[in-house]
């Protein structure tokens, strides 16, 4: 088994290569750097290691330094759940489907 950590504060130069690398004493098996539109790095990511190392990674690499950045390391949260029934469309609700806000205009189309 494996846990996934989140690193914070990486510098925009830290390849996910060399976040595995920084890793690997604690049997990293994978890293990812999420990152904008633009390519550039977001300055944060993930590092799946050992389940059974996992605390021992965390408390020797939270406050390292790596690549010139004092980076920060606790267990990764887990993803939210995602709805993809928002953003102003209701499904049903008797008024064509559509959010409004709550109040009726009646009379004035």
């Amino acid at each position: 088994m494996t846990k996934r950590l989140f690193v914070g504060n990486l510098s925009f130069e830290t390849t996910e290569d060399g976040l595995q690398s920084a890793f690997a004493e604690w049997g990293a098996t994978s890293a990812t750097i999420p990152t904008g539109e633009s390519g550039r790095s977001r300055g944060f990511g993930f590092v799946e290691v050992d389940d059974d190392k996992a605390d021992a990674a965390i408390t020797a690499m939270n406050g390292a330094s790596l690549d010139g950045r004092t980076i920060t390391v606790n267990e990764a949260r887990p993803r939210p759940e995602r709805s993809f029934n928002g953003g102003g469309y209701r499904s049903g609700g008797g008024r064509g489907g559509f959010g409004g806000g709550g109040r009726h205009r009646s009379g004035r189309w």
